[in-house]
């Protein structure tokens, strides 16, 4: 039997003066981390992974979009699009080869298949690219955050009270732990919807039950 009823229904208060910041959410992170197996707790190290610079190469992503959990592989394939726009978009603004310094998978898999993949369908590129294009760094910053918190609503569309569901709310949290960092006012506004979206579903999937 897992917890994840009591650790989707068990997020903290959330009060307008909210100022307890990254510390408390890393704290209700660990507590999380406590409440969830072991086996369940290495999936979470290796999202945890995907957010530290120094773990991101060829050989994450290779493992990222193997992984056993559809969550993890749609999530990660999302990223990586995302990061290989990015560098395309700042080698145009640089006058560099658009190529160059992109993190491609492609190779490796047509040398072990001896086939040449397809590329994956990225329907966010032309959103992305318009975010880019703003002059705002701030904005922008949030417009990309944006469009990975529209992924991870996309791909638990259909979890309620389930791992992926805990999952979604993890990588919410450390896109949060981030904002808090560049912008404490942008980190609460973002703590407080993913509150209201976890209760929201928590209370409508409890009131179907009934």
């Amino acid at each position: 039997m897992n917890n994840y009823v009591y650790i989707i229904a068990g997020l903290p208060d959330f009060t307008p003066d909210w100022r307890q910041g990254q510390s408390s959410l890393d704290e209700y992170l660990k507590q999380v981390r406590e409440l969830l197996s072991a086996k369940d707790n290495e999936v979470l190290d290796f999202i945890a992974k995907g957010f530290d610079k120094d773990q991101i190469g060829p050989e994450f992503y290779k493992e990222a979009l193997s992984y056993r959990l559809g969550f993890i592989r749609e999530f990660f394939q999302f990223d990586l699009n995302v990061r290989n726009q990015k560098v395309r978009y700042l080698n145009q603004a640089l006058g560099r080869d658009p190529e160059k310094d992109i993190l491609s998978l492609r190779d490796t898999e047509a040398e072990e298949t001896g086939l040449e993949p397809e590329e994956p369908e990225f329907k966010e590129s032309a959103r992305l690219q318009a975010i880019l294009e703003g002059s705002d760094i701030l904005a922008r910053e949030r417009g990309i955050d944006d469009l990975y918190w529209e992924k991870i609503d996309e791909l638990t569309l259909f979890d309620y009270l389930t791992f992926e569901k805990i999952l979604g709310a993890m990588v919410k949290m450390m896109i949060i732990r981030r904002w808090l960092i560049l912008d404490e006012e942008t980190g609460r506004a973002m703590f407080k919807k993913l509150v209201d979206e976890v209760r929201g579903t928590f209370k409508g999937v409890e009131y179907n039950e009934k």
